[in-house]
């Protein structure tokens, strides 16, 4: 087994955690990223600041680990 295979398989690995956690933030999204009564700043911009930057970390986080695990040849 060469180093490729290993790096291959690992980012499998994170890729798939990845595509899990982001259904299971999709399917939680509201609980998750909603509003916080406990808060007293929090308003609708606030709350869509935080939802965009959840939403391109992840996407920066499929993208990486996909290319790994997907494209190395």
């Amino acid at each position: 087994m060469n180093i490729e295979s290993v790096i291959r398989i690992g980012f499998g690995i994170l890729f798939c955690g990845t595509l899990i956690a982001g259904y299971l933030l999709f399917k939680n999204y509201d609980k998750l990223l909603g509003p916080d009564p406990s808060v007293a700043g929090d308003n609708e911009g606030a709350r869509s600041l935080n939802k965009v930057q959840v939403i391109v970390i992840w996407l920066h986080l499929v993208a990486i680990t996909g290319g790994f695990a997907l494209l190395l040849h």
